[in-house]
């Protein structure tokens, strides 16, 4: 069985417009299901599809299981049977040997920028870059889950 172990924060815009950058990578991603226990979701990256199911989150762990499958078939899917997607860019940028990933949301979520960190374990050390903000982990607004059927445009003066 897979765990993810992640913790999410909202990113400093000012600071985060300032850092050197590496190349940025296209993400659709859509939900076939969405359940406050499980998630099956499809992902169109610039090269490839992958289908993902994740558990309910206990703390910040959870059961995940991440296949790829063929590009096409993910598109279809998420064409065909997806009610829900959202786009943004990714960003996989090393700090302290760490490896955090910085999303920019795009479309309905333009304006959201969180980064996440995966960990080993739940009691793992790490430093926070200076361009990481709040942290969000529990707030299931900032799910890719719930921000593809309550985007970010609807609640951003919240």
């Amino acid at each position: 069985m897979g765990i993810e172990i992640e913790r999410k924060y909202l990113v400093n815009k000012e600071k985060w417009n300032k850092v050197s950058k590496p190349e940025k990578h296209f993400y659709r991603q859509g939900y076939l299901l969405t359940e406050p226990d499980k998630t099956i979701r499809v992902r169109v990256t610039d090269t490839h599809g992958y289908i993902t199911i994740k558990g309910h989150s206990i703390g910040i762990s959870r059961t995940e299981f991440e296949y790829e499958i063929p590009q096409k078939d993910a598109i279809q899917l998420l064409d065909n049977f997806t009610k829900s997607v959202i786009a943004k860019v990714r960003y996989k940028i090393t700090y302290k040997n760490k490896l955090w990933e910085v999303d920019e949301f795009l479309e309905d979520n333009l304006g959201l920028i969180i980064a996440e960190i995966e960990l080993k374990n739940e009691n793992e050390k790490y430093e926070l870059p200076d361009w990481v903000g709040q942290d969000v982990t529990n707030d299931e607004r900032f799910y890719n889950s719930f921000l593809s059927i309550n985007p970010y445009k609807n609640w951003r003066n919240d």
